[in-house]
Parts: C-alpha cells; structure tokens; sequence
C-alpha cells in the first residue's frame, strides 16, 4: 500500500501512521484530494465530526486546510492511538477532539455545536452508514448546520437509495471501489 500523507495545507507533505492490523481502511490519497477539491473554501473555520475515524486521515487533512475543530470518533484503542500519534506528528492536536467511543453512542448525546462537516467512514458491508444517515435525519439541526454535509465513504456495492424525509443526497461521487454520497438539508424556499 502506497504511504498515506497530508496532501495540502500547514501540515502537507507530512506522513500519516496506519491502523495496526486490518481493522480500518484507509482512504486513497486521490478520493481524499477529489473530496477536498469538491469541499473548496468550505474547510477553512469549519467545524467537523470525523466518526469512524480510523487513522483520522481525512480529519487531519481538514485541520490541515484551517478546519477550526474536528471531533475524532472511534471505538478501537489502536486507532485511538494511531490518530494522537498522526496528529502529533502533524502538529494539529490543538484544533482535534479525539473520543474513544462507539459512534452510535456518540449520537445518542452530540457534544456542543451542529457541525459542517460529519465525514461517515464505517467498517464495509454492515449497514452501519445507513443506520447512520436515519439517526441524522431524525435531527439534523442537532447534528448538522444549515448548509452542512454528511458525506458517506464506501464500496459502491454497498450503496442503496434510503427514504430519508429531511435529509437528500446532493451528489455522489465514484473512485474505482470508493463511493463518495453527499447528503444535505433541501435549500428552504421563501
């Protein structure tokens, strides 16, 4: 597997420690950069939920571009621990919330502000981004500002149209095995 980096911003260039063992997968380095084109000048001041966090690759690299705070979510202590040591190693733990939690529990109780951005990597072929997605769409406006995103990484054969009532997929984007989905709150009408 090719090294993982961070690809722009104060910390670029800078290389991001693995998960030990097979329990994460990492996002390539070009859906990563594809991502960031997409999000633009919507990162700098922002305020994300990295949940699923693995390495917190994509996390950091939002820190990276000035994110002002991401909050990193996972249960596994080996990624808890790779995620310190990367943003350690990227001088980026001032803006980082690392929690070691089981995503579905954070959900239950979302700590302070809606954010702009919840990045929604979970383990392949369990549902689990579904499930997800319905929990964000019984309160979006605890977990999600106005014009936040919710942006779903995983392996297309995973992918299925759900019955959302607030929230609507905005865009999808497809990279070899990767699946990037959008989802958003409709533009209100006046």
């Amino acid at each position: 597997m090719p090294p993982m980096r961070v690809i722009s911003g104060k910390a670029k260039g800078r290389k991001l420690k693995r998960v030990p063992g097979d329990s994460t997968r990492p996002i390539m380095d070009r859906v990563k950069e594809n991502l960031f084109n997409i999000l633009g000048d919507c990162v700098p001041g922002s305020r994300w939920l990295d949940l699923f966090a693995g390495t917190g690759q994509v996390g950091i690299e939002a820190l990276s571009r000035d994110a002002a705070q991401v909050f990193f979510v996972d249960n596994v202590g080996g990624a808890i621990r790779t995620i310190k040591n990367n943003l350690r190693h990227t001088s980026l733990a001032a803006g980082a919330v690392v929690l070691q939690m089981d995503a579905f529990r954070y959900l239950d109780s979302p700590t302070g502000a809606p954010f702009d951005l919840i990045y929604i990597a979970p383990p392949q072929y369990k549902g689990m981004w579904e499930k997800v997605l319905l929990i964000l769409d019984q309160r979006p406006s605890d977990y999600l500002t106005p014009e936040g995103l919710a942006v779903v990484q995983i392996d297309p054969k995973e992918y299925r149209d759900l019955e959302l009532d607030k929230l609507v997929e905005s865009d999808q984007r497809r990279y070899g095995s990767t699946l990037l989905c959008f989802y958003e709150l409709p533009v209100s009408v006046t």
